[in-house]
């Protein structure tokens, strides 16, 4: 098993299309790239600690690349905006690939160089090393199964789950 850390947004949003692909046996909500250890939600929603929201996805790269983790994670948010996404504004929504290793990097750094050809407006996405992650609070795991009826999840996190399925449905765990 091989670990990918990403941020795009609401981690929710990015939990609730990772952990539907084949391949992936968790996708962990968190937080990283910030001054505190183990930040809690409110902190971290204060920008005070730094940390964006983040998802610790760990798969089986038989099963599953990173570059096409990585294709995902460019369908399923916008790079282009610097700390928000959507309705949602502050550092903690902020776009970013966390490498854990220098081939993780250079696939990285050519997937965010054929993403741009894609966006007319240029990427905002960082590209670092992986910090230390912390797990979020036990109430945001999984958190689109356990309330999809919920308004923010109907809302906003279905539309992104019906377009990844379109898109990449040839990738989603079956049964």
């Amino acid at each position: 098993m091989e670990k990918a850390l990403v941020g795009g947004g609401c981690f929710w949003c990015i939990e609730a299309v990772y952990n539907r692909l084949n391949g992936v046996q968790s996708a962990l909500s968190g937080y990283a790239g910030g001054a505190r250890k183990n930040p809690s939600y409110e902190q971290v929603c204060s920008g005070a600690t730094g940390h964006a929201e983040v998802v610790e996805i760990t798969y089986d790269s038989d099963v599953i690349s990173y570059a096409d983790i990585l294709e995902i994670f460019w369908a399923i948010h916008d790079p282009t905006t610097l700390n928000a996404q959507g309705a949602d504004r502050g550092t903690q929504y902020r776009s970013v690939i966390y490498y854990y290793d220098e081939a993780q990097k250079e696939i990285a750094e050519r997937s965010l160089a054929d993403a741009q050809k894609s966006w007319s407006d240029p990427i905002v996405t960082e590209l670092s090393s992986a910090p230390e992650f912390f797990a979020a609070e036990g109430y945001h795991q999984d958190y689109y199964t356990e309330h999809s009826t919920q308004g923010y999840c109907h809302v906003v996190i279905a539309p992104k789950l019906e377009k990844f399925m379109k898109k990449f449905g040839d990738k989603v765990k079956r049964g």
